[in-house]
């Protein structure tokens, strides 16, 4: 029985080990269900606040979208309106405009009938006056157009001489503050070189040195050099003469240095002869680079250079060629910018305008010619070879450009003490104006004055009157300028004069 009772104690036990475990797990589960309803009723609560936010942000936007639709509703109204009111504005300036031109069309036509009108009361005017007078429309014209002619005169020359005199005195003005400025800028030192190269020797037993066994050193000298060698001109001094002016040099330099070695003798002579003549060509390229320099020109070809830096040792009525062609080039540079000119053309076209002279003694032509040929054929620009081409007056100017290198040419070569020009030539050149002056009809008498650069011609007050004195001053300038070549300008004057003379008794 023992067994039975144990069998249903551990029952009895376990049934209430199963009742107590079954009591907690129900609490447990209680519990749990409680928090789950906790966390459930909070998530409630937080979607309700989202849910709530996004209701009211939603209803913003939709405020925001609604007030911006209105506003961009007002905004095309307003400009609608104002479309509406242009074009309503645009249909009346139309309507009175078509109304204008109806109205224009009637005052034109209104117009050509009393043009016709006032036609033909002119017409029946001019029948009544020929009727009166007995003479013809054009007879009358011509005697009108003699008494009109007779009432004004005087008025008309005196007219013409004020014109004149003020566009000369403001013309004058203009281009001598020009001139005067650009030359007080561009100041250079007076020049006058000869054509012929002294040599100087402290001894005069060297003369016979030079001149060697038979005459064979000098001899040697001048087949080496092409140049004439005068030993027994005068006492001291050694003549070198020759036309190119860069074999003299180089025979200058082969005879200084022939002096100062001593060893004279016909090899020695080609050996210092090919030294001398480096040397020249060195003195040559140096001078061409230092005028571009000076003047601010690059690029210019190695063939003009060096016909440029030639012209360093050649000379015009004695005036260095290169330092003349400086001088107008700073001055062309002054003047290209006081009247607007390009001032790089200027300058060039100044600095090689007389480049033919380096070639006058090779080439046949003038040398403003010769310059023209040769900046075109070392593809210069056609600018600056016209410009430098057209400085002398056989060749026209068809570029400001070119009429400045004109005027500076002349300016630089006038300066007082820029040329030697022989008393011959002076006295030449003021007959040639007397006789050109004199050539014309009516002249009394003419003076050529101011060493050339002004004629006063005296008429014969009854054969020209003042009209015609001005048109005879015009006709003998246009003639000196055809019949002579100058630097600068020459003012022609024609005095017309009435004397009276009466004697008392």
């Amino acid at each position: 029985m023992w067994w039975i009772i144990s069998i249903v104690a551990a029952l009895i036990g376990t049934g209430g080990g199963l009742a107590i475990g079954f009591k907690g797990s129900q609490h447990r589960f209680k519990q749990r269900q409680e928090e789950t309803d906790k966390q459930i009723k909070k998530a409630k609560q937080e979607a309700d606040k989202i849910l709530n936010e996004a209701r009211k942000e939603a209803r913003e936007a939709l405020d925001k979208a609604a007030a911006e639709e209105e506003e961009r509703r007002a905004a095309t109204k307003q400009h609608t309106d104002r479309l509406e009111k242009r074009e309503k504005k645009l249909d009346e300036k139309q309507e009175a405009l078509e109304k204008r031109q109806e109205e224009l069309k009637q005052r034109e036509a209104e117009v050509d009938k009393a043009k016709q009108v006032v036609y033909e009361i002119r017409e029946q005017q001019e029948d009544k006056l020929q009727k009166i007078s007995k003479l013809t429309k054009k007879e009358a014209a011509e005697k009108l157009h003699q008494m009109v002619e007779r009432d004004i005169r005087a008025d008309l020359q005196g007219l013409i001489a004020k014109l004149q005199n003020d566009a000369k005195a403001q013309a004058e003005d203009s281009a001598r503050a020009i001139l005067i400025g650009a030359m007080e800028r561009i100041a250079s030192e007076t020049v006058a070189e000869r054509t012929i190269t002294s040599v100087k020797i402290d001894n005069e037993d060297i003369k016979g040195r030079i001149i060697g066994k038979e005459g064979r050193n000098i001899q040697a000298l001048q087949k080496a050099t092409g140049v004439d060698i005068l030993v027994d001109d005068a006492p001291g001094v050694i003549v070198l003469s020759c036309f190119d002016p860069i074999r003299r040099e180089v025979a200058r330099q082969t005879l200084e240095m022939l002096i100062k070695d001593g060893r004279i003798h016909p090899a020695r002579i080609e050996e210092l002869l090919a030294k001398a003549q480096k040397q020249v060509q060195k003195e040559v390229v140096k001078a061409a680079e230092d005028a571009a320099r000076e003047v601010g020109i690059v690029g210019i070809p190695p063939a003009i250079l060096q016909l440029l830096g030639e012209l360093r040792f050649r000379t015009s009525y004695g005036q260095n060629v290169l330092k003349h062609s400086i001088e107008m080039a700073n001055i062309a540079g002054v003047l290209a910018e006081q009247i607007g000119a390009d001032v790089h053309v200027c300058k060039y076209a100044a600095l090689v305008h007389d480049l033919g002279k380096a070639l006058t003694h090779k080439m046949e032509g003038k040398h403003h010619h010769l310059s023209g040929e040769m900046l075109r054929k070392y593809g210069v620009a056609e600018a600056v070879a016209h410009a430098a081409e057209a400085h002398h007056d056989d060749v026209e100017a068809t570029t400001i450009e070119a009429v400045v290198i004109r005027v500076v040419d002349a300016v630089s070569a006038a300066r007082p003490g820029a040329r030697n020009i022989s008393a011959e030539n002076f006295v030449e050149r003021m007959k040639t104006l007397e006789n050109i002056a004199n050539g014309f009809k009516g002249i009394e008498k003419s003076y050529a004055i101011s060493a050339g650069r002004e004629v006063r011609v005296f008429v014969k007050p009854g054969d020209l009157d003042d009209l015609q004195s001005i048109q005879m001053a015009r006709d003998i300038a246009l003639k000196i300028e055809s019949m002579m070549n100058y630097p600068g300008t020459i003012k022609v004057t024609v005095i017309r004069e009435t004397r009276a003379i009466e004697y008392a008794k």
